[in-house]
């Protein structure tokens, strides 16, 4: 015979395929398997009145899997909270929920509300001295919706008021569902892995530091396996926060994907997660297989500060200036270097075969724009999701060109020297250092997204001059082509 939470992943996978407001709502229905795995982490609240906050509740799945849970351990009571906007979803809670009325008390208030307008009302009523009183929330599990909030809207003007600033449905749910927990409430919540660094998500990770203790991340190493049913191609972490605890060890678990039949999970101190002296605050996600991979290279020890490097986006932001744009070089123009002319085996210029420019026009108005010429190492900032290595670079050779300036387009990374060239064996130095598979290890360690930004490189930790030096030497000494294995080994045997 079938269970309750069986029955409900049915409908689950059947409403995915129905729903008219998926692309409005971003809605993504949580798997089952993955509910189980989510309620499983909260720790056992005995003797207290239990409160679960549900934040875009769907039909109830999240909700559903944590009263199975609690009905175990014998809990007599709970009071539900379950917030979902489609009245076509949240219609089906109570009659998710009716099915466990027999093995404890249910007390369910269905929100059929924007949760961002309900959940800053509500913080806002305890702010009142009739409110204060008003105990928040002891478990919140959420699976939040995935949309880019516009900065002019109703909800960026509603999250700052009670001082969230982000940019994505999904983090700010997640927000504003800490803020509504009481303290030692807990947090699950599954959500992309993009808010682990970047500049646009740094007020939200100081966010979660300032009020919460970070105890349990769980990474799925597939990135279209949590949801498989939605195809959705995006890698997901569920991580659990309790407010105003003290920062004690995290546990760290990974699986291929929901199916969990290769868990596996360690421990490591906040400061492996969080570095110390990390001012843009980057979450670090180590795993068993990459943990080792700072440890094991010591001399890994200097930022791009440290060795004297600058690095800054290609300044050529193309619809802004698109009547000085060439598809092919003439008089009066100037190379322009776009993430296409990146390719395996070096940076190729001219593409006559590409749809992007090979030139821009120098006038008054491009001026500012250029470099001159020189080596560089430029980086792609975004990579297809279904490419193999998230660090594409390479090197710009001064006499690939006829020409004292260079234009550097706004896709690209480009590392340089007070806006000057590098050396040149310093500039293959770190093009080998940033090709190899343990730069692409360690990158994966806090990037949980396709871009490389600027800030995500200046963040980054590189060998000394001394080692991009010899590397950049080696790799000239071989005319440009060095495979992947050599690659490798020449990098992981000269740290």
């Amino acid at each position: 015979m079938q269970t309750t939470i069986e029955i409900l992943d049915k409908e689950r996978i059947e409403m995915s395929n129905l729903l008219v407001n998926k692309s409005e709502y971003s809605q993504y229905l949580t798997p089952v398997s993955v509910a189980r795995f989510m309620a499983s982490l909260f720790d056992k609240k005995q003797n207290e009145t239990l409160k679960i906050l549900d934040a875009g509740a769907g039909i109830g799945t999240l909700t559903a899997t944590l009263i199975e849970r609690l009905a175990q351990e014998e809990v007599s009571s709970v009071n539900c909270t379950a917030v979902e906007v489609d009245d076509i979803l949240g219609s089906r809670i109570p009659d998710t929920l009716a099915s466990f009325e027999s093995q404890l008390e249910i007390n369910l208030n269905r929100v059929s509300e924007d949760f961002i307008l309900w959940a800053v009302e509500v913080l806002e009523q305890q702010l009142t001295l009739f409110n204060q009183a008003e105990k928040g929330f002891t478990h919140a599990i959420l699976n939040p919706p995935y949309k880019k909030i516009r900065s002019n809207s109703i909800h960026r003007k509603l999250l700052r008021s009670q001082g969230i600033e982000t940019v994505n449905l999904y983090s700010a749910f997640l927000a504003l569902a800490i803020k509504l927990l009481a303290p030692g409430g807990q947090v699950v919540a599954i959500i992309p892995r993009s808010f682990c660094n970047g500049p646009y998500y740094k007020p939200f990770r100081e966010l979660i530091l300032e009020e919460t203790a970070i105890t349990h991340l769980h990474l799925f190493e597939s990135r279209n396996k949590a949801f498989k049913d939605d195809e959705v191609l995006q890698e997901n972490v569920i991580i659990m926060l309790e407010r105003g605890a003290t920062r004690e060890k995290v546990k760290v678990s990974t699986s291929t994907d929901d199916s969990f039949v290769d868990y596996h999970e360690d421990l490591y101190s906040f400061e492996k997660i969080v570095q110390e002296n990390d001012t843009e605050k980057f979450f670090h996600i180590p795993t068993s297989h990459e943990a080792g991979i700072l440890d094991l290279f010591p001399s890994v020890a200097f930022s791009l500060k440290d060795l004297g490097i600058s690095v800054s986006t290609g300044p050529v932001v193309g619809f802004r200036t698109k009547e000085n744009l060439r598809m092919l070089p003439e008089d009066g123009s100037v190379p322009l270097l776009y993430p296409t002319h990146i390719e395996p085996t070096g940076v190729r210029w001219i593409k006559a075969d590409s749809k992007k420019p090979n030139a821009i026009m120098r006038n008054d108005q491009t001026e500012k724009m250029f470099y001159p010429s020189g080596f560089y190492t430029i980086v792609r900032r975004f990579s297809a999701k279904e490419e193999r290595k998230r660090v594409i670079s390479g090197v710009v050779i001064p006499d690939m060109f006829n020409s004292p300036v260079l234009g550097f387009d706004n896709g690209l990374n480009v590392l340089h020297q007070q806006k000057n060239g590098l050396k040149e064996e310093v500039a293959f130095g770190l093009n080998v250092y940033l090709s190899s598979t343990l730069v692409d290890k360690y990158f994966r360690l806090f990037n949980g997204h396709t871009q490389v930004n600027a800030t995500d490189l200046r963040t980054m930790l590189f060998p000394s001059l001394e080692v991009l030096t010899a590397l950049g030497t080696w790799y000239l000494s071989l005319n440009h082509m060095a495979t992947q294995e050599q690659i490798d080994e020449k990098v992981e045997g000269i740290l």
